[in-house]
């Protein structure tokens, strides 16, 4: 494996998953952590002061920087994991130039909701990126599993599967298999919406619905998502991918079902009677589905793509629908 320095450009959760990957596979790392407190704790206790505090890092393969330009002129690839609604303002002050010959990884699972982009777009817009050097890191797969070194896939997408071949291989594991495939923004689409997907069922079961429904709602979940995805990509796509594959219907899966799925709580709280605002506050964490609702419905205006499940919860967490009559709602179209 050729030697690149890895940047990681985020400190919470995932971000936290995915520095243990890495270092666990003999690499050192440059690391963004925002706050210098931050990494004077994690200098001194080995573990961050927030997130999975029981992962333990050697931290003398981590060089931390407080100053994102650092990472970014210290390291070969970047990859960012931070939430969609924080992207922008983390790369202020950063320039075209300082992003040159690198390449990026995004574990980003949301689109930026001030501008109804994917990050290669944003990238592309703001800094000239080309998609050629842009990838993509997604599950099915949490944080917490990861860090238990419980066994997980990550499946990596870029438009040179060699190229992309190669990325993957800095993150292999005892305890991380990979998987490739070409479908860059596919992927995407395809995390965006299952985050929203499982913010439905977490207000199914804040509704004390069961699994049976629950196993028909994500079922027609799946069909809603693999329709949106292959207007976005176009017809051509629909045979040339498998969309049963554990990067689209698995962290589809995974994400409505567990209870780490921060989506999933967030939206069981709204089930059982908390407000938008009351939910944030209690969960402490961005739960990406919550802006994607309202980010999808804006992109889809274009594509007019029947999304029934996705509109209604769109209803629920922007317009103050009911949940309870939006879902009675819901169990009539299911198929």
């Amino acid at each position: 494996m050729e030697a690149n320095k890895i940047g990681i450009i985020g400190s919470g959760s995932w971000a936290t998953a995915i520095a243990k990957i890495v270092t666990d596979n003999q690499q050192s790392i440059n690391w963004w952590v925002r706050q210098a407190s931050n990494i004077d704790y994690f200098k001194k206790r080995h573990h961050n002061p927030h997130y999975l505090r029981n992962t333990y890092f050697d931290v003398s393969s981590i060089s931390f920087y407080s100053e994102i330009k650092e990472v970014i002129a210290h390291s070969d690839i970047l990859l960012i994991a931070v939430p969609s609604i924080h992207i922008e303002a983390s790369l202020v002050g950063v320039d075209a130039a300082m992003l040159k010959d690198k390449r990026i990884i995004s574990a980003v699972k949301g689109v930026m909701p001030k501008h109804n982009v994917l990050l290669h777009e944003y990238l592309q817009v703001a800094f000239q990126f080309p998609l050629s050097q842009y990838f993509t890191l997604l599950g099915p797969s949490h944080a917490e599993e990861v860090a238990a070194e419980q066994l997980s896939y990550l499946t990596f997408s870029g438009t040179d599967l060699n190229a992309t071949e190669v990325i993957s291989k800095y993150f292999e594991t005892e305890y991380i298999n990979t998987r490739i495939n070409n479908d860059v923004i596919g992927v995407q689409y395809a995390g965006v919406a299952k985050n929203i997907y499982a913010l439905g069922a977490g207000i199914a079961h804040g509704l004390e619905y069961g699994d049976n429904f629950l196993s028909v709602f994500i079922a027609n979940a799946a069909n809603e998502m693999q329709a949106l995805l292959i207007s976005i990509m176009g017809k051509e796509k629909e045979h040339a991918l498998n969309y049963d594959s554990s990067v689209y219907l698995g962290d589809l899966l995974v994400t409505c079902y567990s209870l780490h799925s921060r989506n999933r709580t967030f939206g069981n709280m709204i089930g059982k009677g908390y407000s938008v605002r009351a939910a944030e506050l209690e969960l402490n964490m961005v739960a990406e589905g919550y802006n994607a609702s309202k980010c999808i419905v804006a992109i889809n205006e274009k594509h007019k793509v029947a999304l029934p499940i996705i509109t209604a919860i769109y209803g629920i967490l922007w317009e103050g629908h009911d949940p309870a009559a939006a879902f009675k709602a819901i169990e009539k179209i299911l198929l």
